[in-house]
């Protein structure tokens, strides 16, 4: 049994195993959900957030980055009382300012996937021992980008979310070897083997 069978077991989970994680991203506006969806997990469980998924895209448009960076206090507190939302006021904040800082990294970059794809020339990393289960919660690269979005004015971007965040959009192929997943991901995207990077 591979890491996979281990991580993703109930019915919601593994939907978005099979069909979702660790597949390359390519499209801003689902890029921008991934990355809300690592922020808004931090210090919770991410069953949780799935479980609640649904109600953070009735909260935030649908993850729509240009609607959200123009919320204001009022969307503030529309989104705290929205029933079975988080109610984290700091992580609200802080995706409606990620929104802002999303919209300037693509004025620099044209886009965010260009942006966050260049930090591996557009290939999937495959990095030694991840595929028998030997993966850390953080890394050189996830280190790496988590400074510079720090700098770009990003919050709750630290490297451990980071990390998860690089596994989610497929920048980084952490399914075991024996899963199907892992295989077909390879198959249909470039890839680069790497050994591993400062892991912690």
């Amino acid at each position: 049994m591979g890491h996979c069978d281990r991580v993703f077991r109930d019915d919601l989970n593994r939907d978005y195993h099979d069909n979702e994680w660790g597949i390359p991203v390519h499209d801003d506006r689902h890029m921008f959900e991934h990355l809300t969806m690592e922020c808004l997990q931090c210090g919770l469980s991410w069953g949780l957030m799935m479980k609640k998924r649904e109600i953070f895209r009735a909260c935030f448009d649908n993850f729509d980055y240009d609607r959200i960076a123009v919320y204001d206090d009022s969307d503030v507190q529309r989104i705290l009382s929205t029933p079975g939302m988080i109610r984290s006021e700091p992580k609200i904040r802080a995706i409606i300012n990620n929104a802002r800082c999303y919209r300037d990294v693509r004025a620099e970059y044209g886009s965010f996937c260009e942006y966050l794809w260049g930090y591996t020339d557009g290939n999937t990393i495959l990095y030694d021992g991840h595929g028998e289960g030997h993966i850390p919660a953080r890394n050189g690269l996830s280190e790496r980008i988590s400074a510079d979005l720090k700098k770009r004015g990003f919050k709750f971007v630290g490297p451990v979310t980071i990390y998860s965040h690089l596994q989610a959009c497929g920048i980084i192929n952490d399914h075991a070897s024996d899963c199907p997943c892992y295989h077909r991901i390879n198959s249909s995207h470039p890839t680069i083997r790497m050994k591993p990077d400062r892991e912690g």
